[in-house]
């Protein structure tokens, strides 16, 4: 009896362990910090015209599995934002073009739709930031992963922002995407 009690008390302490170690390979960021500080983050206003951005992909360990520039041609009609996004890649590869519709609703929240999107992205506003999530059939190598983006911006001005994305598989970050963005004048 002693015996099977300690196998039972060993593995709940390494089931734990285990789920404690997991639970550390997570980022969590609280919209409600951002949402007293300034520059407001208005995402019409922002990708209203052109906008340029410089961003990397990093895997688990860190290294750079993608380098790219994204020129984006965004327009805003009525509650509706209209984003073409064209990709040119130093490091890697991804999708070359990608056109993000995402509409206002009622409530101010967003829903925000592209064609490699599974479903709606749904963005809501937190003064300074703003959040999209989502889910992406996400192609790596000869395997495609179904994950989950924690899409996150921060306004430094009215013209640039910073974009940090947590790529998630079981609730793990897998991989994280840090993105520059700047409005370009015509």
């Amino acid at each position: 009896m002693m015996k099977n009690t300690v196998k039972f008390v060993l593995g709940i302490g390494i089931a734990a362990l285990t789920v404690a170690g997991l639970s550390g390979c997570s980022v969590s960021v609280d919209g409600e910090d951002y949402r007293s500080l300034s520059p407001v983050f208005d995402i019409e206003q922002f990708f209203d015209g052109n906008v340029k951005a410089w961003g990397i992909v990093q895997n688990r360990s860190g290294e750079v599995v993608q380098r790219f520039v994204v020129d984006i041609d965004g327009s805003v009609d009525g509650d509706t934002l209209t984003l073409d996004e064209s990709f040119n890649y130093g490091v890697g590869d991804g999708p070359t073009s990608r056109t993000w519709t995402i509409v206002k609703q009622s409530d101010n929240s967003y829903v925000g739709r592209a064609s490699d999107i599974d479903g709606p992205a749904k963005g809501t506003s937190f003064g300074n930031a703003f959040n999209f999530h989502y889910e992406m059939d996400l192609p790596v190598d000869d395997t495609t992963y179904s994950v989950t983006f924690d899409d996150w911006f921060w306004a430094f001005d009215d013209s640039t922002m910073m974009n940090r994305s947590y790529i998630r598989k079981f609730g793990i970050v897998m991989a994280e995407v840090t993105i520059f963005m700047q409005k370009q004048t015509d």
